[in-house]
């Protein structure tokens, strides 16, 4: 049975309706059937709560979250028997950021919130911090999936673009939650809502409907006044009925990539879209700072990288936060690493990169080093494949005859984006006795690889595990081989095993560590084949099963 359009727009209908003004409301209702059944509700009472998302370490805990109504003074989240006041996060009042500290490792709290009067502001919830750092944990299940964005407002029958539902979304973190993930992954895409890229803009930010939605001031700050509002709505609303409360009991690592810094990674003559200006910088910082967590201090990651403690560091922020790099370490099995690839970004030729110098360090000091068992690399660009776009490592562009090759030059790609591909791909070949895998964001699409060369460099005894995680929002004209005409391939610079060649499908994984294994599950779902029901009963397509050596 096909998922028709209708059908998707039915059953985000409900959850986008309370945010749509009156006056759009009439028009979506228009385009809209008799919703589907939809899982069984939360049972758990959310009170006061629009929505919440934790992060934890071994000995911190991080929340962002927001209220139905503004609070004139700080709530407080109890932590155990630790009481913490929450920090305001908006100009307004509804969002509240909490910051507990000195905390036990590997312990499950419970966690409660109330107002400054004493008034419970929800049902309490248990939460864990990490296990120490010198511990050996058993086993670790993470929930990963990338572009979990999308708007209401955004419909492929309008501008050529559109996005799952959130209601629909909502149901793929649903099935991927049920798995009880000790962690969850979310890399980069969170929101769209371009403004200045002259293929993607016209289609979102830019769009008609969008520019009356919600219209920004490029030169006014992000958070007070218009621009405030504006973001409520453009980013918000693809965030805050995604997650609502579901993630509360599952600490969450968010990673930003180009759309979260509102504009497409576009480079023509007309203009250049990264690295970002002062506009996408903040606006990326605003949407994190309301919604979702940064990264808490590691003691293996200088507390100086970009985005990290320094001079421009917001008032409001705690120190060893990180904005764009982070970790998500889990005793003494498992270091995930998490990188931005757009924030550091720079146009110099032959000595251009994506990730600062001191950034690059970090991540080759850590597949250096022999303290933890699996290390694993997460930045928001892929290595392994290309779609021919301009921000990405490899030089491949689509040619006329529809294949990628390097016979024409990328205009505005810059050779040193390879250069450091190839440092970072050798530093984790190079690892003894460890799995060098890479799971990335970006490309829409769920794959996994085996790298054995990159340029001159061989990696036949110890490859590269490149995966593509699955895309939670992407729906009409947002695949590669839609947008861009093909979809993602090898590029002519690697040579790729393809264990699963990228599939254009929404999906998430599931991947399991244990001190010899780790375990890859791949689920995905096809909009255009299969009902929405089929999302409660997915089951994995493939099993890849890697064993340390």
């Amino acid at each position: 049975m096909a998922t028709t359009r209708r059908e998707l727009l039915g059953a985000g209908a409900s959850a986008a309706l309370g945010l749509i003004p009156p006056s759009m409301r009439n028009s979506v209702l228009a385009q809209t059937s008799p919703t589907v059944a939809t899982p069984t509700a939360q049972t758990w009472d959310d009170g006061e709560l629009t929505h919440l998302l934790p992060t934890s370490s071994h000995d911190r805990i991080l929340i962002k979250a927001s209220f139905k109504r503004p609070l004139d003074a700080p709530p407080s989240l109890q932590v155990g028997d630790q009481r913490f006041s929450g920090v305001r996060s908006d100009t307004r009042g509804y969002f509240w950021q909490f910051h507990a500290g000195d905390l036990k490792p590997g312990t499950s709290y419970e966690l409660s919130l109330t107002s400054s009067d004493g008034r419970s502001l929800s049902q309490s919830w248990k939460l864990s911090t990490m296990p120490a750092p010198d511990d050996l944990p058993s086993k670790l299940r993470l929930l990963i999936y990338s572009c979990a964005g999308g708007h209401d407002l955004f419909s492929a029958a309008h501008t050529g673009f559109g996005f799952l539902p959130a209601a629909v979304r909502q149901r793929l973190l649903r099935r991927g939650l049920s798995f009880a993930p000790d962690a969850l992954i979310a890399n980069g895409d969170h929101v769209y809502w371009d403004l200045l890229a002259p293929r993607a803009a016209p289609k979102l930010g830019a769009s008609k409907a969008a520019l009356e939605y919600a219209r920004f001031d490029r030169d006014a700050p992000i958070l007070g006044g218009a621009n405030e509002s504006a973001l409520l709505r453009a980013a918000g609303e693809q965030i805050t009925p995604l997650y609502g409360t579901l993630c509360r009991s599952t600490p969450v690592f968010f990673l930003q990539d180009d759309h979260d810094h509102f504009d497409n990674d576009e480079a023509t003559d007309e203009a250049v879209t990264f690295p970002p200006d002062n506009f996408m910088l903040q606006s990326a910082r605003a949407t994190q700072r309301l919604w979702y967590p940064e990264f808490l201090p590691d003691p293996n990651r200088s507390p100086g990288l970009p985005g990290s403690d320094g001079p421009d560091q917001p008032s409001y922020r705690p120190s060893g936060l990180s904005e764009s790099f982070g970790t998500l370490r889990y005793g003494r099995l498992a270091e995930i690493l998490l990188y931005d690839v757009r924030r550091t970004v720079t146009l110099a030729g032959p000595t251009a990169v994506f990730v600062a110098p001191d950034v690059e360090a970090w991540l080759k000091a850590r597949a250096a080093a022999k303290d933890v068992v699996h290390l694993v690399n997460v930045p928001s660009n892929p290595p392994g494949w290309s779609a021919g776009k301009w921000g990405e490592w490899y030089p491949d562009l689509l040619g006329p005859d529809g294949k990628l090759s390097e016979e024409r030059p990328k205009p505005y790609w810059q050779r040193g984006w390879l250069s450091q591909h190839d440092r970072l791909m050798q530093s984790l070949s190079a690892m003894p006795g460890r799995i060098p895998l890479v799971v990335s964001g970006d490309l829409h699409a769920i794959g996994e690889g085996r790298m054995l060369r990159s340029g001159h460099l061989n990696f036949s005894n110890n490859p590269v595990i490149a995966v593509l995680p699955g895309p939670l929002g992407t729906s009409d004209g947002g695949w590669a081989s839609e947008f861009r005409g093909v979809g993602p391939k090898p590029p002519q610079h690697l040579d790729m095993e393809e264990t699963v060649p990228p599939i254009e499908e929404n999906g998430f994984l599931v991947a399991d560590f244990t001190p010899e294994i780790i375990t890859l599950r791949y689920f995905k779902w096809n909009q255009k084949r299969q009902p929405i029901t089929d999302i409660d009963t997915l089951e994995p397509f493939h099993t890849t099963e890697l064993r340390r050596t």
